[in-house]
């Protein structure tokens, strides 16, 4: 017997004017030639539509539906999904940031497709931002969307703007946190997002 299942949507990501292609190619191609590069060079011809292009793919996140089932068994321990890849960029420098996010969460009357998980780290991955702020929209997400008891997300990144200029810190990663509801309260349940 199927159980039924319940989507909600996520939380919206801060809607953004929208992507005006024509003017981000040309500002690409202006930059370039501030840049003192030659568009008329036959490898840099295309460069303004692939650099919007990939801008497009960073920038925009994809719509899904956040799909939950009934917790019939009533498992009420740690559900931690690791290891979780997304590339997002930093608001500061327009250079890539990209790690691996840990996202767990305490079930309460429902449990959440694991997909779903990596799902929301990609989705909320797909803006200018920082790190920290990336953490706590996964982490509100989910506490707002799921109805469990906890939520936790811990990120590590690598951030380019620190490892490819500046300070060039090569490997260097960045920890951030969030905690919510019993997670929160529990150091137990905390350090399992770093130690299991």
């Amino acid at each position: 017997m199927a159980l039924p299942e319940t989507a909600f949507p996520l939380h919206a990501v801060e809607a953004s004017p929208g992507i005006d292609v024509a003017r981000a190619e040309a500002a690409v191609a202006e930059l370039l030639v501030a840049l003192g590069r030659d568009l008329g060079d036959e490898h840099l011809a295309d460069t303004p539509r692939r650099v919007v292009d990939g801008l497009r793919e960073l920038l925009e996140p994809e719509d899904f539906a956040f799909t939950t089932f009934p917790n019939p068994g009533a498992y009420d321990e740690l559900v931690l999904v690791r290891d979780i890849p997304f590339t997002s960029l930093c608001r500061h420098h327009l250079l890539p940031f990209r790690g691996v996010a840990h996202v767990g969460y305490l079930p309460g009357a429902r449990i959440a497709g694991l997909s779903k998980l990596a799902r929301v780290v990609d989705r909320h991955a797909r803006d200018l931002q920082v790190q920290e702020e990336l953490t706590v929209r996964i982490a509100d997400d989910l506490d707002r969307n799921l109805e469990a008891r906890g939520v936790g997300v811990v990120i590590h990144a690598e951030h380019l703007c620190m490892s490819v200029r500046g300070i060039r810190a090569d490997g260097a990663t960045t920890v951030t946190s969030a905690f919510r509801g019993e997670i929160a309260a529990d150091p137990a349940l905390r350090a399992r997002f770093r130690t299991d």
